[in-house]
Protein backbone atom coordinates (compact mmCIF):
# COMPACT_ATOMS: atom_id res chain seq x y z
CA UNK A 1 0.00 0.00 0.00
CA UNK A 2 1.28 3.47 -0.84
CA UNK A 3 0.12 6.39 1.28
CA UNK A 4 0.62 9.90 -0.14
CA UNK A 5 0.16 13.31 1.45
CA UNK A 6 0.52 16.47 -0.64
CA UNK A 7 0.45 20.03 0.59
CA UNK A 8 -0.80 23.00 -1.33
CA UNK A 9 2.74 24.31 -1.82
CA UNK A 10 3.73 21.18 -3.74
CA UNK A 11 5.58 19.40 -0.93
CA UNK A 12 4.73 15.69 -0.97
CA UNK A 13 5.39 12.80 1.40
CA UNK A 14 4.74 9.12 0.72
CA UNK A 15 5.02 5.87 2.63
CA UNK A 16 5.07 2.34 1.28
CA UNK A 17 3.75 -0.16 3.82
CA UNK A 18 2.09 -3.55 3.99
CA UNK A 19 -1.69 -3.96 4.12
CA UNK A 20 -1.70 -4.44 7.89
CA UNK A 21 -0.03 -1.12 8.70
CA UNK A 22 -2.67 1.28 10.08
CA UNK A 23 -3.57 4.11 7.73
CA UNK A 24 -3.97 6.51 10.64
CA UNK A 25 -0.37 5.96 11.76
CA UNK A 26 1.00 6.28 8.23
CA UNK A 27 -0.66 9.66 7.75
CA UNK A 28 0.46 10.77 11.21
CA UNK A 29 4.06 9.95 10.29
CA UNK A 30 3.84 11.83 6.98
CA UNK A 31 2.29 14.84 8.74
CA UNK A 32 5.08 14.83 11.33
CA UNK A 33 7.78 14.52 8.68
CA UNK A 34 6.37 17.37 6.61
CA UNK A 35 5.96 19.53 9.72
CA UNK A 36 9.62 18.97 10.61
CA UNK A 37 10.96 19.28 7.09
CA UNK A 38 9.19 22.40 5.81
CA UNK A 39 10.45 25.00 8.33
CA UNK A 40 14.05 23.75 8.16
CA UNK A 41 14.25 23.65 4.38
CA UNK A 42 12.41 26.71 3.14
CA UNK A 43 14.29 26.61 -0.18
CA UNK A 44 13.41 22.98 -0.92
CA UNK A 45 11.88 23.85 -4.31
CA UNK A 46 15.17 25.11 -5.72
CA UNK A 47 17.44 22.53 -4.04
CA UNK A 48 19.43 20.15 -6.20
CA UNK A 49 18.76 16.44 -6.04
CA UNK A 50 20.45 14.75 -3.02
CA UNK A 51 21.55 18.12 -1.60
CA UNK A 52 19.14 17.98 1.37
CA UNK A 53 19.83 15.60 4.23
CA UNK A 54 17.03 14.44 6.45
CA UNK A 55 18.75 12.89 9.52
CA UNK A 56 15.64 12.44 11.67
CA UNK A 57 14.01 10.28 8.98
CA UNK A 58 15.89 7.19 10.23
CA UNK A 59 14.69 7.90 13.78
CA UNK A 60 11.12 8.31 12.58
CA UNK A 61 11.25 5.05 10.63
CA UNK A 62 12.43 3.23 13.76
CA UNK A 63 9.82 4.94 15.92
CA UNK A 64 6.96 4.09 13.57
CA UNK A 65 7.98 0.43 13.13
CA UNK A 66 5.63 -0.37 16.01
CA UNK A 67 2.40 1.49 15.22
CA UNK A 68 1.05 1.06 18.75
CA UNK A 69 4.15 2.73 20.21
CA UNK A 70 3.87 5.64 17.79
CA UNK A 71 0.13 6.20 18.11
CA UNK A 72 -1.49 6.66 21.51
CA UNK A 73 -4.93 5.65 20.24
CA UNK A 74 -3.58 2.32 19.02
CA UNK A 75 -1.74 1.82 22.30
CA UNK A 76 -4.95 2.46 24.23
CA UNK A 77 -6.86 0.13 21.90
CA UNK A 78 -4.27 -2.61 22.48
CA UNK A 79 -4.54 -2.12 26.25
CA UNK A 80 -8.34 -2.24 26.03
CA UNK A 81 -8.18 -5.46 24.03
CA UNK A 82 -5.88 -7.04 26.61
CA UNK A 83 -8.15 -5.87 29.45
CA UNK A 84 -11.20 -7.23 27.63
CA UNK A 85 -9.51 -10.61 27.25
CA UNK A 86 -8.61 -10.76 30.95
CA UNK A 87 -12.13 -9.68 31.90
CA UNK A 88 -13.70 -12.39 29.72
CA UNK A 89 -11.51 -15.03 31.34
CA UNK A 90 -12.43 -13.71 34.80
CA UNK A 91 -16.15 -13.81 33.98
CA UNK A 92 -15.81 -17.38 32.70
CA UNK A 93 -14.04 -18.33 35.91
CA UNK A 94 -16.75 -16.71 38.05
CA UNK A 95 -19.48 -18.49 36.08
CA UNK A 96 -17.68 -21.82 36.47
CA UNK A 97 -17.30 -21.16 40.18
CA UNK A 98 -21.00 -20.26 40.39
CA UNK A 99 -21.97 -23.55 38.78
CA UNK A 100 -19.75 -25.42 41.22
CA UNK A 101 -21.30 -23.55 44.14
CA UNK A 102 -24.76 -24.40 42.83
CA UNK A 103 -23.78 -28.08 42.66
CA UNK A 104 -22.48 -27.92 46.24
CA UNK A 105 -25.72 -26.28 47.41
CA UNK A 106 -27.76 -29.03 45.72
CA UNK A 107 -25.62 -31.71 47.36
CA UNK A 108 -25.97 -29.93 50.70
CA UNK A 109 -29.77 -29.88 50.33
CA UNK A 110 -29.73 -33.60 49.45
CA UNK A 111 -27.56 -34.33 52.48
CA UNK A 112 -29.86 -32.29 54.72
CA UNK A 113 -32.94 -34.18 53.45
CA UNK A 114 -31.18 -37.51 53.96
CA UNK A 115 -30.14 -36.61 57.48
CA UNK A 116 -33.73 -35.57 58.37
CA UNK A 117 -35.05 -38.89 57.03
CA UNK A 118 -32.38 -40.75 58.99
CA UNK A 119 -33.29 -38.84 62.17
CA UNK A 120 -37.02 -39.59 61.73
CA UNK A 121 -36.35 -43.26 61.02
CA UNK A 122 -33.98 -43.56 63.97
CA UNK A 123 -36.48 -41.83 66.28
CA UNK A 124 -39.26 -44.14 65.10
CA UNK A 125 -37.12 -47.23 65.74
CA UNK A 126 -36.09 -46.00 69.17
CA UNK A 127 -39.73 -45.50 70.28
CA UNK A 128 -40.27 -49.21 70.66
CA UNK A 129 -37.38 -49.59 73.04
CA UNK A 130 -37.50 -47.60 76.23
CA UNK A 131 -34.42 -47.62 78.36
CA UNK A 132 -34.88 -46.77 82.00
Amino acid sequence: VVYVMARGNGLVSCIVADNEYPQRVAFRMMQTMLDEFEPKYTQWETAREHSITFPWLDEAILKYQDPAAADKVLAIQRDLDETKEVLCKTIESVLDRGEKLEDLMDKSDDLSSSSKRFYKTAKKHNECCVIS
